[in-house]
This record gives structure tokens, C-alpha cells and sequence, in this order.
């Protein structure tokens, strides 16, 4: 198993990269990704893959270290997601470990994500992996104003 931060304008981030992250994302095409990564990586924003002995991406990470009022610093995991034929392999751990690896190096008290009230296969993993549940998140949708 092998982890790897890919860094702007690595081709992987579409080859390798953007079709793991569709089975968590599948509204983002090449185009509207790389949008989102332009913009996102001035904000922080930044990628890992994680490769099968074979080579194969089967694991993406998108995270960020962010400076806050609540938490002070910490890495905020954006998208965190396993390829099924992956799963149960070690592959998801091997990338938080990897993530909680970057966070100390920075100097981030605490490592966060948040996950849909739908994915309880992924909460399960997160609590094994020691994640508290620590708050709600609250949502609201915008859409464009009119006139």
C-alpha cells in the first residue's frame, strides 16, 4: 500500500484520483473538479490518493488546515472515501494515519471530518478509528435570487 499527496497539476488527480472520489462525489466532472481545485487550493485545499499494491488508486482524501475560533488549528477532512473492493483492507486507515501525520507536523490540535447521516458503513469505521462525535452540522440551501 502506498500513499501519496498529489500536488497541483499532477495528471493522477484525474487519472488515478478523480474516479475514486466520484463513488463519494459523482456530481463532479474533470472540468467542474478542476474548478473546484483551483479555487480550493488557494484555500488550503489539497489531495491524497491511496494505491493497492498493484498500483490501482482504491482510496482519496481531499483535506485542508484551517485556523478557528472553536478549534484553533486543525486538518478538516473534506472528502474521505475507499473504493468497495477496497474497503476492509487497511487502506482508510493507512490514509488517516497519513492525514493525522500532517496535522501534527502543523501544528493542528485536532482532525475533523464530517459524514453523511446516510453513511453508517463509514461511521462505524470513524468510531473504530477512535472519531468522537462532537456536534451537528446544519445546512441551508441557497439558491440564486430571482430578478
Amino acid at each position: 500500500m502506498k500513499i501519496i499527496d498529489l500536488g497541483v497539476g499532477d495528471p493522477r488527480l484525474d487519472t488515478d484520483l478523480l474516479p475514486v472520489l466520484r463513488e463519494l462525489r459523482p456530481h463532479l466532472s474533470e472540468e467542474l473538479f478542476r474548478q473546484v481545485y483551483e479555487r480550493g487550493h488557494g484555500q488550503g485545499l489539497r489531495f491524497t490518493a491511496g494505491y493497492a499494491e498493484d498500483g490501482t488508486c482504491v482510496a482519496a482524501a481531499g483535506w485542508r488546515i484551517v485556523d478557528t475560533t472553536s478549534t484553533v488549528r486543525k486538518l478538516y477532512v473534506d472528502d474521505l472515501v475507499t473504493s468497495p473492493s477496497a474497503r476492509s483492507t487497511g487502506v482508510g486507515r493507512a490514509l488517516l494515519d497519513h492525514l493525522e501525520a500532517h496535522a501534527r507536523a502543523e501544528g493542528c490540535h485536532e482532525l475533523s471530518l464530517d459524514s453523511g447521516t446516510h453513511r453508517t458503513g463509514a461511521h462505524r469505521f470513524y468510531l473504530r478509528e477512535r472519531f468522537d462525535i462532537t456536534a451537528f452540522h446544519f445546512t441551508k440551501e441557497l439558491k440564486p435570487l430571482e430578478g
